[in-house]
């Protein structure tokens, strides 16, 4: 009875670790490559810049900054450029964060 018991707890082990292994491997293929990198967040002259940098050095990179209660402003870095950009005015909310999104 012990053996039967035990053969049948390493098949439901075994058949759960595949189908974790299965949604991992399909969560990582959906996902945006992490190329954009805040390096700053910083105002000058009465704007709101974000400095942003991509590590990826064989492809350009896209990118969203999160503003709350405004239009998110999108755009895309070339390979391995640093960039400033400006996305309001110090009167307007400060970006929450920048997202990977794919080109």
């Amino acid at each position: 009875m012990r053996k039967i018991m035990s053969i049948a707890l390493a098949g439901v082990v075994c058949g759960a670790s595949l189908t974790m292994a299965t949604a991992a491997d399909a969560a990582a293929a959906g996902q945006v490559p992490r190329c954009v990198k805040v390096r700053k967040y910083f105002s000058q002259g009465g704007q709101r810049y974000v400095r942003l940098t991509n590590l990826c050095a064989q492809r350009p990179a896209c990118y969203t900054i999160v503003v709350p209660h405004a239009a998110d402003p999108r755009g895309r870095l070339p390979k391995g450029a640093t960039k400033d950009v400006r996305y309001g005015t110090t009167a307007g909310p400060r970006a929450l964060y920048v997202k990977n999104v794919a080109c």
